[in-house]
């Protein structure tokens, strides 16, 4: 079966910082139509960051949608028009303080594929050295470092509940 939704009409319903909202009319497969709601995201970038082969950089931060302070891996979103490896190494910094010799590739995630076009490019970040921790005016973040096999008891403990933080896990 073609599961294919064809776009009929679409309106912006918000425009954020840097979320957009959209209320689509699409044709269904079987030719009825139906409604979305979307949210279009920027994109963003998160960060395995190795301090050594058994150790990486978490970070604290409060999360307001949430209500909630979160564990989680260094992450940020794109700016526009910029490369996510660039990105990548931009938001470690700005994040943990550091920078990495090595950045690799592992792999991209949609985060909510059913509401929004977020899509989030995980790296492995490694031979880190000593950079300048910066960060939006706006964001409080602590950084921790945990070995990875105490990452893994946090995540089925569920004390780490951040998805592209577990997701990231599985490119290990």
């Amino acid at each position: 079966m073609d599961f294919k939704e064809t776009l009929i009409d679409k309106k912006e319903v918000f425009r954020g910082d840097f979320l957009v909202v959209e209320k689509l009319k699409v044709r269904l497969p079987d030719g009825n139509q139906g409604n979305r709601d979307v949210v279009r995201h920027p994109g963003a970038v998160a960060l395995l960051a190795f301090l050594d082969s058994e150790t990486i950089l978490l970070v604290e931060q409060f999360r307001m949608a949430l209500n909630k302070t979160l564990l989680e891996i260094p992450a940020g979103k794109l700016e526009k028009g910029e490369n996510p490896v660039e990105c990548a190494h931009r938001e470690l910094e700005e994040e943990t303080g550091y920078k990495a010799r090595k950045m690799e590739y592992l792999g991209t995630i949609a985060t909510g594929a059913g509401f929004t076009d977020e899509k989030i490019h995980i790296y492995k970040a490694s031979e880190l050295f000593q950079g300048i921790k910066g960060g939006d005016d706006d964001e409080f973040i602590e950084v921790v470092p945990y070995k990875l096999q105490d990452v893994r008891v946090l995540i089925k403990e569920g004390k780490i509940i951040d998805a592209k933080t577990i997701s990231s896990m599985m490119y290990l």
